[in-house]
């Protein structure tokens, strides 16, 4: 099979930026053609097809390092595939699957079945993520070694902070000697019993208030460990100033962290919690405008390294009940690449910078390949700029709809995905 995608505006960061073909055979690049004459193309083969790109930007492929998939166990919320035809509809060529599940992905068995399963729907690359301890119990480590050969790529209690920052200092040393990156979910659960934002707001709405410190205590934590060890940490759902600058102080000392914040952060601010909205309550809670204007701050100059969706699918039963009680958590996978196009009209980044934090450093950072060269893995994001929709959560491809941009107006979204020389997503 081969595919030719013509006069698109192939940007790959560090490596090309210019109008070009790419001719893809058998699911690898074949040749890129920069400033192709019209009508240049590779000799055809008997089953081939041509894209024309014209006026699209062809990107490497997207890659989303934070997502709940919730299979197996809650797949009433989300199931493998729904939530892999909602990552390739937002441009998504593969995706990192958290392991809160039911059971909890802390063994070969359930990493397994999340691959196989995945495979079997022929749509985005899916690399599970399993637990750092066992049961998510922060209790004894998980055997990585196992992970690893099943095919797990890192290892995270995300949604169940380590509170044991001994056990966490093995966890960094383990993970270390056997190849998998450890993901922190950075939060003191003895400072975490609220529903949002702490500040006058929560106090106004009457309900208990989440402060900065209970992320950035753990930030600083996870810093001094990466330290210590010498083993890199990533960061996740970075949403407080405080630990931005966390953050940006360590790299500065050369500490080998690495760090992440979601659309969600850098758009809203407490304020879309509104009348009790349960829709943008999450964890970490939405935070101020100054936060906000950091983590903005933070993508801009290089201290926030990745923009990843923390895509977590919740029904009705979890979301139209009491906000207090109601569970934490947006789907994310896609307005992911609409919300991080507005950066680059409000000139926080440019379109090379929201391709490095979307596709180059995820992939760095996990140690995949996405280079859009030839004999590289035809991985591509065809990215239409200037498309205008109107986002409705109800019909996208999430069994969930629990967004707080249902309705948003967007500018720019994928107009194709491309998994291994397969499209397997076009915008209609």
């Amino acid at each position: 099979m081969q595919l030719i995608i013509k006069n698109g505006h192939i940007l790959d960061p560090g490596n090309i930026d210019g109008t070009g073909d790419i001719i893809v055979d058998d699911g690898v690049i074949s040749a890129v053609k920069r400033n192709a004459a019209p009508g240049a193309q590779a000799e055809k083969k008997s089953d081939v097809r041509v894209i024309d790109a014209t006026g699209w930007v062809v990107v490497p492929g997207l890659i989303d390092m934070h997502v709940h998939l919730r299979d197996p166990g809650q797949e009433y919320k989300e199931s493998i595939e729904t939530g892999l035809r909602a990552a390739v509809a937002g441009g998504f060529t593969a995706v990192c699957c958290m392991p809160n599940t039911c059971p909890v992905n802390d063994n070969r068995q359930i990493t397994e079945y999340i691959i196989h399963t995945a495979e079997k729907c022929h749509l985005a690359r899916v690399y599970p993520v399993g637990t750092i301890s066992r049961g998510l119990a922060g209790k004894e480590l998980s055997d990585y070694g196992e992970l690893k050969a099943a095919g797990a790529i890192a290892v995270s209690d995300d949604g169940m902070p380590v509170a044991d920052s001994q056990l966490m200092r093995r966890a960094l040393e383990y993970a270390g000697g056997v190849g998998l990156k450890v993901i922190s979910h950075c939060e003191d659960p003895y400072l975490s019993d609220g529903a949002m934002n702490e500040g006058a707001m929560a106090t106004r709405m009457g309900l208990a208030g989440i402060p900065n410190a209970a992320e950035s205590i753990i930030v600083m934590r996870e810093l001094a460990l990466a330290e210590l060890t010498g083993i890199p940490v990533h960061i996740a759902h970075v949403s407080t100033r405080q630990s931005v600058h966390a953050i940006r102080d360590a790299k500065q000392r050369g500490v080998p962290a690495t760090a992440e914040t979601a659309p969600h952060y850098f758009t809203l601010t407490e304020q879309a919690v509104g009348e009790y909205d349960t829709r943008a309550k999450m964890n970490p809670p939405l935070r101020s405008e100054k936060d906000r204007a950091a983590v903005r701050r933070g993508l801009s100059d290089g201290v926030l390294d990745v923009i990843a969706t923390d895509h977590a699918p919740h029904s009705i039963l979890e979301k139209e009940v009491e906000f207090d009680r109601a569970a934490n958590g947006i789907i994310g996978l896609e307005t992911a690449l609409s919300l991080g196009l507005r950066l680059v009209t409000e000139k926080v980044l440019s379109l090379e910078g929201l391709i490095e934090k979307m596709a180059k450093n995820p992939a760095r950072i996990l140690g995949l390949t996405r280079e859009i060269t030839p004999g590289a893995p035809a991985n591509l994001t065809l990215i239409d700029p200037d498309a205008l929709y109107t986002y409705d959560a109800e019909k996208g491809f999430s069994k969930s709809s629990n967004s707080p941009f249902h309705g948003w107006e967007m500018k720019g979204r994928a107009a194709m995905t491309v998994v291994d020389g397969c499209v397997v997503y076009e915008q209609n």
